[in-house]
């Protein structure tokens, strides 16, 4: 996900929007029958003590209270209230003297609240954390008194003082905890005044069986020890705390933020034991998870659950876009064997926990009559998809409720440990096909906070877990409600989900959306814990479960003004990866958030050698400056983006990976190649067909869009990074040209996998992310030529197995470490001479240890251009290469006449292609010279007479060919 906004929508039981907050005065607790997702506002007003417009004080720890410099403090008074002063309740309450302590902030302290600038340090005078926690429960506020006798009056922000004083609670268990069968229930609520349980006896029983007082225990907590035969019940927390955002005492019905198992719509938790054997399908408990012992070789496979299997008419209407579709037998399921069979290793489903935007009953899921007939660029088919966007059943899912259930949307079953069981199927069936699973989880913020109705966990410890402002406003640069992490509960509550998760569902990996909101130390925490689980007492090893995320910086944290982030550059050793904008801009052309680069072109677009006539692209001369760039931003990527490696630029000069630029930043950052995950297309923006149709010149064959398609493929594929492809993206899978379509139904986001549609030309996307270019793309849509058939899409998921095939062949093509990528990997015949829109690329066995018993080494040639070319190879010369094997018998009739011509150590290479040529091991092999770094000399006459007929008879046969490709 990116920082671009997303709507959330609130829905009540029966599927209507609803806003519940009227005229400030809301129904009794008695009277509630909505969901908390829906109900959170509805809370009763037990004491009303005013508001303060601001919270600009911050208790940090039991002895320190932050308050911002403004002026002279010179004979100021501060005084702490446990309500506000000269309002409804004056003379009540406590009032403590603050003292100001000159010292000032320590070291410690300023690098975790630096980012507030100069402040008073003021000590709470005569508190022991006893009377701390009590304040606690109270409104409080901060009263500045100066000498003339004014004063100012601000809220204060806890979120640090009760870290302090309740610093053993990451040491209890929350949620239920089954002990004999019997359930015990423990909140973590430490300003409240009061928690009651209300128990159902059935889940969605409109009142409450009984309605018991929750005692308070160490650590904040409030417990209710239940008995066996509550198991599959329905239970809500009434809670009742005073609520900065309303400046009263609310009375809050509550989900339990730990829930394992909700009704639909999340109305109510549900009392489930996740190990009750009736939750635990055969294929799920006996299928071990598959085995990928480098990260570097893993091949990724970015999946939205419901596109997955809405349009597949080979399985049963009541799986479609649901978890059991993995377990049919079905077109989709059927693709995913096939491209496990050539090497993907990994499934990446985009958010599986309970989500707050998705209506999850079935029935009422609007579903949008559009015409079929309509034009592929008008504007109908939109505007019939966005009308019912807020009521049908697609969201990506970037707004968590519940972290730690599944989400019942995609469920054929939602209610209680329904979805589970069906959750925990669809892991077995990817597993048994040779899949790991990987989550993808949102930890940088919530779907609502303070009484929004789609707010949890600020309504049970309000100002704790949303990330505040020097003002105490809920931060929003994510999207949404940001989320806390820096504070140990919420911190605890990210580990607890991530451990629940493997352990109890036996996925593989965590992916973290806007991954830099959180803390390197979050991560850090997160890894320690997964870390601990084994095989023989949880049955997972956590130590080989891989974590990656978006590593971006932006908002209120940048520059790690709140904490070291957990971003590009900064996760070096962890063994973390993040996602490499390098090598995706530089193949595309420009980047996806600057809307002025649409049409500007990139290494596999086309860039200088096959210009597409846009003024965005500038000169010739500035075009092949800027691909001469992009080629370096590739070859760094290629060799895992590291930080260390070192090769001859385009400008001839032999420079390390952090000494070439990107923006202001340093283009290689990684110390170890699964540091970087290397990605051309994802959910968020276009698809790769959709790129290549902006960018690529109109005229191209879709022969040629094809090939092309493939070799930006490549460019991750063959990295020595783990790589990611967005699912589809190897069936030209097209979104209409939608840059962001989080909302845009399954009219824009479903995939065929029979091939027959890439859903290319099916209307302009949605108006309110893409209606300032529909003058711009619109011509493109309409273009029948630029619309897949089902020969194009053949060829291209052919070639695309092909690279997976490729990948996997050898080890050399993910050697896993950055010592051996620097002793083996190199890219000869580079510099400025080089050829533009060529990279060739030569993992050389014979330098160390020798890694592929089979091989002396491979060369993969990436030939962007469209024209053939024979490069020569330095330090190549006789030398046994030979076309892979992958490609001698490839679909791709053109790959067929690449040769290497071994006397002169000379590639020849079809135009728009990826060629790799294998060097077989031989008994006792010559070792080579060292390979030179000195710039090759590009001619014609220098690559040899063998060379250069072979050339002429090759360009002879491409153009043979031309009339079918």
């Amino acid at each position: 996900m990116s920082s671009i906004s997303y709507l959330i929508k609130a829905k009540v039981a029966g599927g209507a929007l609803a806003t519940l907050l009227i005229a400030g005065t809301l129904a009794p607790t008695a009277e509630l029958a909505l969901a908390p997702r829906e109900a959170a506002a509805a809370t009763s007003a037990a004491v009303t003590v005013g508001t303060v417009p601001d919270s600009r004080a911050l208790w940090i720890d039991g002895d320190t209270i932050l308050w911002p410099v403004d002026g002279s403090a010179d004979g100021d008074v501060w005084t702490l209230h446990s309500s506000e002063p000269a309002r409804e309740r004056e003379g009540s309450g406590t009032t403590v003297l603050l003292e100001v302590d000159p010292s000032g902030l320590t070291a410690d302290q300023r690098a975790s609240y630096g980012w507030l600038g100069e402040v008073w340090v003021l000590r709470p005078q005569g508190l022991t954390d006893d009377a701390v926690r009590e304040l606690l429960r109270s409104p409080l506020a901060v009263t500045r008194t100066r000498a003339d006798g004014a004063s100012q009056t601000t809220g204060v922000q806890l979120a640090g003082v009760i870290d302090d004083v309740h610093r053993h609670a990451v040491d209890t268990s929350h949620g239920v905890i089954w002990n004999d069968g019997a359930p015990t229930l423990r909140l973590w609520a430490p300003t409240a005044q009061k928690v009651r349980l209300l128990r159902f006896d059935d889940p969605e029983d409109p009142s409450p069986v009984e309605t018991l007082d929750a005692r308070g225990v160490a650590g904040g907590s409030w417990q209710v020890d239940g008995l066996s035969e509550w198991k599959g019940d329905g239970y809500l927390y009434e809670v009742t705390v005073y609520a900065p955002s309303t400046g009263r005492v609310e009375r809050n019905l509550v989900t339990d933020p730990y829930s394992v198992a909700l009704t639909p719509n999340s109305t109510r938790s549900v009392l489930v034991d996740l190990h009750d054997p009736r939750l635990a399908p055969e294929a799920w408990v006996s299928t071990p998870a598959p085995v990928i012992r480098n990260a570097s070789a893993r091949s990724i496979y970015e999946l939205h659950v419901r596109d997955f299997s809405i349009a597949d008419e080979t399985i049963p209407a009541r799986m479609r876009g649901s978890y059991l579709a993995f377990t049919a037998d079905g077109a989709g399921r059927r693709h995913l064997r096939d491209l496990a069979a050539a090497g993907l290793n990994t499934v990446h489903l985009l958010p599986t926990f309970d989500i707050a935007s998705i209506q999850e009953e079935r029935s009422l899921q609007r579903t949008p009559d559009c015409d079929v007939d309509a034009g592929p660029d008008w504007a109908e088919q939109q505007a019939c998809v966005m009308s019912v966007a807020d009521q049908d059943g697609f969201n990506w899912g970037y707004d968590p409720l519940h972290f730690l259930a599944p989400e019942g949307s995609y469920a054929a079953d939602a209610n209680g440990g329904a979805r589970v069981r069906e959750f925990r199927e669809m892991v077995g069936a990817l597993h048994g096909d040779g899949l790991q699973v990987v989550l993808d989880v949102v930890f940088n913020h919530t779907a609502g906070a303070g009484q929004s109705p789609n707010s949890v966990l600020d309504r049970i410890v309000p100002g704790y877990y949303q990330r505040l402002d020097a003002d105490g406003r809920v931060e929003t640069s994510t999207c949404c409600a940001n989320m806390a992490t820096e504070n140990r509960m919420a911190q605890k509550l990210m580990v607890d989900t991530l451990v629940l998760w493997a352990r109890e569902y036996k996925v593989d990996g965590f992916r973290f959306d806007l991954m830099g909101f959180s803390s390197k130390q979050n991560l850090q925490a997160v890894r320690a814990a997964l870390d601990e689980l084994t095989l023989e007492k949880d049955g997972v090893d956590g130590s080989a479960i891989y974590l990656y995320g978006e590593g971006w910086s932006f908002g209120e944290v940048a520059g790690n003004a709140r904490f070291e982030q957990a971003i590009q550059g900064q996760l070096g050793g962890t063994g973390i990866g993040t996602f490499n904008d390098r090598l995706r801009d530089a193949v595309h052309g420009g980047t996806p958030g600057d809307h002025a680069s649409t049409f500007a072109q990139g290494f596999a677009t086309g860039l200088s050698t096959d210009p597409n006539g846009n003024d965005v692209n500038g000169s010739e001369a500035d075009s092949a400056a800027r691909l001469a760039h992009y080629t370096d931003l590739v070859k760094i990527g290629l060799a895992g983006n590291l930080r260390s490696f070192r090769f001859v630029t385009a400008d001839g000069t032999v420079k390390r990976g952090d000494e070439i630029p990107f923006g202001g930043a340093a283009a290689g950052y990684g110390d170890e190649p699964d540091e970087t995950v290397n990605y051309v297309d994802a959910h968020d923006n276009e698809t790769l067909y959709d790129i290549l149709a902006m960018k690529l010149p109109v005229g191209t064959s879709m022969g040629d869009r094809v090939r092309m398609n493939t070799l930006a493929l490549a460019t991750a594929t063959l990295s020595q990074s783990p790589a990611l492809w967005h699912a589809g993206t190897d069936l030209l899978r097209s979104k209409s040209i939608d840059r962001n379509s989080y909302n845009s139904g399954d009219w824009f986001n479903a995939i065929d996998w029979s091939g027959r549609e890439s859903n290319f030309g099916v209307g302009l996307p949605p108006q309110q992310d893409n209606g300032f270019r529909w003058d711009a793309i619109a011509p493109l849509l309409r273009d029948p030529s630029l619309r897949p058939d089902t020969e194009a899409i053949a060829a291209a998921t052919a070639q695309a197995q092909q690279l997976l095939r490729l990948k996997h062949s050898t080890p050399l093509f993910s050697l896993g470490s950055a010592a051996l990528i620097n002793q083996k990997l190199t890219f000869p015949s580079g510099g400025p001479d080089a050829p533009p829109g060529v990279i060739v690329m030569s993992i050389d066995d014979t330098q160390g240890e020798d890694i592929d018993p089979a091989l002396d080494g491979v060369i993969a040639v990436l030939n962007a251009s469209p024209h053939p070319t024979a490069v020569p190879v330095s330090s190549m010369p006789g030398r046994g290469f030979e076309l892979s094997e992958v490609q001698a018998e490839s679909a791709d009739p053109l790959i067929r006449d690449a040769a290497w011509d071994a006397d002169a150590g000379t590639a020849l290479v079809p135009a728009r292609s990826v060629v790799v040529f294998v060097d077989p091991q031989q008994e006792a092999p010559t070792p080579p010279e060292p390979a030179a770094e000195d710039v090759p000399v590009w001619a014609l006459a220098g690559i040899g007479l063998a060379t250069a007929i072979a050339l002429v008879v090759f360009v002879s046969r491409r153009h043979a060919r031309s009339g079918r490709s």
